[in-house]
């Protein structure tokens, strides 16, 4: 066992004793202007959390959420791999009630904690890290409900909800605070993901490919006569995301830095690790020998969301130890190498296909590999479990 580890880092590598310090400053900030929060979500989720016994630890219902929405990849993957279908209409009914019940398990965790007394930073990090990684695994749900197939389509829905939940993340290491605008994607976004959901098991996911001047016969005809419905979507998803969404958060972290007496500018280098993450995907899917011909895409897409997760997670984990902005992560390495050799051509479909194989057991491995030493270390610094909740009085004597 010790001759593996030495293959790993050590968990002081991940975060310092010095950086674990910086935890006890901690203290969880959120704002949220929806109103289908306020008006409605609110009281059924502070109903929905009395449903759960008082034993169950808060992270526990966060994973327990999350297996919902990777049951429906098993699903996909089983029945409908081409992600076009279509499927049986209970398949899509699956997807939406799958989608509802992640949702309102994350935002029951929360008030969980605050029922027990169990709040800490190891409920961000966990909460966030798990929603990091359903940016992929319900973009191949919704892609698969909206009956993309393996195409350019899918890809445009993996790469909105990375980048949007890159860029809150980027927002709030420097600003200290979760922001949700009046139209967010944890709340306005997966409704309307789950009702999309619910009319592709009514009338089939075809009636998303229909013309565009058909969908959307007032303002079709703004859009090219080839697109279909699905096209348009993607478009007006596209600039809400960059005017409604991005611009904000650059908004918000300016407005940070000019009160804290920081350089704006300084900040701006961070977002090339996006970059530099979307790129490598876009120039190895755009030269691939086999990934969209020989529907490997669910597997670059399990492997790339990955990486993903472990991007975003390093920059919450700085952001609640108060380390440095994370630049580089190890597993942006499969992709970049990818991406040269397809861009050179220095693949075969068979090399390329065992490159990503391997790559896909490297980045899950290095990710669990990072993510159980750092729940650890959390655990032993704050004196918790991570899936369950310690007795009272042992809380107390360790705390």
């Amino acid at each position: 066992m010790d001759k593996i580890r030495r293959y790993f880092p050590s968990g002081d590598e991940y975060v310092t004793e010095d950086a674990l310090k910086n935890l006890r400053n901690y203290k969880y900030r959120a704002v949220d202007k929806s109103f289908l929060t306020k008006y409605l979500y609110r009281h059924y989720w502070e109903w929905a959390v009395t449903l759960f016994p008082r034993w169950m630890a808060p992270n526990l219902i966060t994973l327990t959420g999350l297996s919902f929405e990777v049951f429906d990849v098993l699903l996909v993957l089983l029945i409908m791999p081409d992600l076009e279908g279509p499927g049986p209409s209970w398949l899509y009914f699956a997807f939406g009630i799958g989608m509802w019940l992640y949702s309102t398990f994350d935002n029951v965790d929360g008030k969980q904690a605050r029922r027990t007394g169990t709040s800490s930073p190891l409920g961000e990090l966990f909460d966030h890290g798990c929603d990091a990684l359903n940016c992929t695994i319900a973009g191949i749900v919704e892609a698969s409900a909206f009956g993309c197939g393996i195409s350019w389509q899918t890809i445009t829905i993996i790469f909105f909800t990375t980048m949007t939940f890159f860029f809150s993340t980027w927002e709030e290491y420097h600003t200290g605070v979760l922001y949700l605008g009046y139209i967010n994607g944890p709340t306005e976004i997966l409704t309307f993901a789950v009702l999309a959901c619910f009319a592709s098991g009514i009338w089939g996911p075809g009636i998303w490919h229909v013309p565009a001047s058909q969908g959307l016969p007032l303002i079709g005809s703004l859009f090219p006569a080839t697109w279909e419905l699905m096209d348009a979507m993607l478009a007006v998803t596209f600039v809400a995301m960059l005017f409604g969404h991005c611009m904000v958060c650059c908004w918000n972290v300016y407005s940070a830095c000019k009160e804290q007496n920081r350089s704006f500018l300084a900040t701006l280098p961070q977002i090339t690790q996006y970059v530099a993450f979307s790129a490598s995907c876009y120039i190895w899917l755009r030269n691939s020998t086999t990934i969209l011909t020989n529907n490997h895409l669910v597997l670059f897409l399990i492997t790339a969301g990955t990486a993903f997760g472990r991007i975003v997670s390093k920059i919450i984990l700085a952001h609640l130890t108060e380390m440095p902005f994370p630049s580089y992560t190890v597993q942006m390495v499969p992709l970049a190498v990818g991406a040269a050799f397809s861009w050179l051509g220095l693949f075969t479909p068979r090399t390329e296909l065992a490159f990503l194989v391997i790559s896909a057991m490297f980045v899950v491995v290095a990710y669990l590999h990072w993510a159980l030493v750092v729940i650890e270390r959390f655990c032993e610094f704050l004196g918790i479990n991570c899936l369950s909740i310690r007795p009272r009085k042992h809380h107390e004597k360790t705390q």
